[in-house]
């Protein structure tokens, strides 16, 4: 799954080998984000340098934990517009979030292709 916060972009997977242990990996593109993640979760953990293809960061997690968090998150939500939150903490990533918005529109115009 992909989980883009105001704080961070994750890449959330189960491992073959977290699911025996519970345990999901959070991946990312920025260490900051992991950290980030961190201070909002602390039982996510050491960040893996370099760990991946596509992600260079990594850490786990377990599952229990960041579902509990995920429903924080939402519990805690009170801003009435995402890019406008994104912004508030980083003008930089809140262009490029934007960015991705402006691509995720082309949904509809995917949707109807499907249906003709």
């Amino acid at each position: 799954m992909w989980l883009l916060l105001p704080f961070g972009f994750y890449s959330i997977v189960a491992k073959p080998g977290d699911r025996v242990a519970g345990l999901l990996t959070v991946r990312a593109r920025a260490a900051a984000d992991l950290d980030a993640l961190r201070a909002r979760v602390p039982a996510l953990g050491a960040t893996i340098h370099g760990g991946g293809t596509d992600y260079p960061f990594r850490a786990q997690v377990p599952r229990e934990v960041l579902g509990a968090a995920l429903a924080g998150f939402v519990d805690a939500l009170d801003y009435d517009n995402f890019k406008d939150e994104v912004a508030r903490h980083d003008a930089s990533r809140a262009h490029l979030y934007h960015r991705v918005w402006e691509v995720l529109a082309r949904i509809p115009t995917l949707a109807r292709r499907a249906m003709s």
